[in-house]
């Protein structure tokens, strides 16, 4: 770089050309040389980024209180924090998301940024921190052992937010195919064989009632988010933070980002502790084994079309082989099925890198905080794609769920009442070597007369619940 595309920044380690157009400064610079790892930066998260902001300007507005930032700098890091939560100069941060020093990087990014930012709007240029600087004002009363687990769980409340609602609207559209299917009876399945019958409108009612389970844990999972130890500095003893600084910069946090903000009680406890995100992560890794599992049964239940099972029919989305004609397959469960197997790794990725904080300070929360940003952002489109190219558009034959009910045997299991467990099992017997009906058998062997029997297979009586008429 020539003198006219560069700026000179020095740092401890001596001093570096920095591009003139970069809104970051030296520290950036040799965090991205180091850290060549993911090629996933900061910037691709913008909660992330979002919540260093507000933090940045929190803090801003606490010190000038606190009288130990002057106005005139109070303001333009006001003004130039306001700017990035509003979507400005997210493309400047570009440190990598996996990076060494517990997040020192991706702290000294916002600070720079910011700093840069402010220094502009001040009428100053990049880098001429005499005027504004990025550790001294910026930084100033904050360390990024507080900074960086606050932005966190600020940023992974925002994404949280979201996959609720997804998971929310996802069980919604269980619900309305629930409704759709109540009437239709169809056999039960345990262990792949044919059980008991029920409606298909249950099958769908049950997945919708596993999805507010999980609604109801991600919903904990969320409030938990809201401690912070924002103040306590380095270590959590709050060392260079003024006295009342930890309440005062929460109070303005709370108020800027509208969250029901609290300061955790024990500062070096919370600086070391990642529960809330193992906690987080533990949640997800159960709403991802929930999906998949009712992905696979809805792959099971649509296989065929002739020769699988054959329950329901999934809206066709694109041709399923390159060899066979007319071949369609239930690519959208498969893709969801894929995403929960990401989660599940991902959930043991950061129960690792929680475990192996040492004393103080956790120094491996940037990979627990890169594999929370991806589990929350793949299950919430995987949520939205599922409902939407999936569940609103499966339909089902009614008639021919009710055939392979009068067909299974396991229809035994509700006439055995009437029969006797052993006489149940001989018809059960004679049914699968002669491949005829149960109902049929026990009309020709007179063990019960055709209004016993229709009593018996009423299908309120087997399915425990009232079906519309008709």
């Amino acid at each position: 770089m020539t003198t006219s595309t560069c700026r000179m920044e020095h740092d401890l380690l001596g001093q570096r050309a920095v591009p003139s157009a970069a809104s970051y400064g030296i520290h950036t610079l040799r965090a991205v040389e180091n850290f060549p790892i993911s090629g996933v930066t900061v910037g691709h998260f913008p909660d992330l980024v979002e919540a260093l902001a507000a933090i940045k300007q929190a803090a801003a507005l606490a010190n000038s209180e606190l009288g130990l930032l002057a106005p005139a700098k109070a303001a333009a890091i006001d003004a130039a924090c306001g700017e990035v939560r509003r979507g400005a100069l997210h493309q400047q941060f570009v440190v990598d998301m996996i990076q060494g020093g517990a997040g020192t990087s991706t702290n000294m990014n916002a600070n720079e940024v910011i700093a840069n930012r402010a220094l502009e709007l001040m009428g100053h240029a990049r880098g001429d921190y005499a005027f504004l600087h990025p550790n001294e004002d910026v930084n100033l009363s904050q360390s990024t052992n507080d900074v960086y687990p606050s932005a966190l769980r600020l940023a992974l409340h925002a994404g949280a937010l979201r996959l609720l609602a997804a998971i929310g609207s996802l069980r919604r559209a269980h619900l309305e195919r629930a409704a759709a299917f109540a009437g239709m009876l169809k056999m039960g399945r345990t262990q792949l064989q044919d059980a008991v019958p029920m409606t298909l409108g249950q099958e769908f009612a049950s997945y919708a009632a596993m999805l507010a389970a999980d609604e109801l844990a991600l919903r904990q999972a969320l409030h938990a988010l809201l401690e912070i130890n924002l103040g306590g500095t380095a270590i959590g003893t709050g060392i260079n933070a003024p006295a009342g600084y930890a309440d005062l910069v929460r109070a303005k946090l709370a108020q800027l980002t509208g969250l029901a903000l609290s300061t955790a009680p024990d500062l070096v406890a919370a600086s070391q502790d990642t529960d809330a995100l193992v906690a987080l992560s533990s949640v997800l890794k159960r709403i991802a084994i929930k999906l998949s599992k009712v992905c696979s049964d809805l792959r099971l239940l649509s296989s065929g079309p002739r020769a699988g099972l054959g329950d329901i029919v999934l809206p066709p989305m694109q041709a399923g082989s390159s060899i066979m004609p007319g071949k369609v397959n239930p690519v959208i469960p498969e893709a969801v099925n894929q995403i929960a197997f990401e989660v599940i790794g991902n959930d043991l990725t950061v129960c690792m890198a929680a475990e192996a904080g040492q004393l103080q300070l956790n120094a491996f929360e940037p990979v627990i905080a890169f594999s929370l940003f991806k589990s929350l952002a793949h299950l919430e489109r995987g949520c939205r794609t599922l409902e939407t190219r999936c569940i609103s558009g499966i339909t089902a034959s009614d008639a021919g769920l009710r055939a392979k009910v009068h067909a299974s045997i396991g229809l035994v299991t509700a006439l055995s009442p009437n029969l006797g467990y052993a006489r149940a099992g001989s018809l059960a017997r004679e049914a699968l070597e002669t491949g005829r009906g149960v109902v049929e058998l026990v009309l020709q062997h007179g063990l019960m007369s055709l209004p016993e029997l229709e009593a018996a297979l009423r299908p309120e009586r087997l399915t425990g619940q009232r079906l519309p008429a008709g």
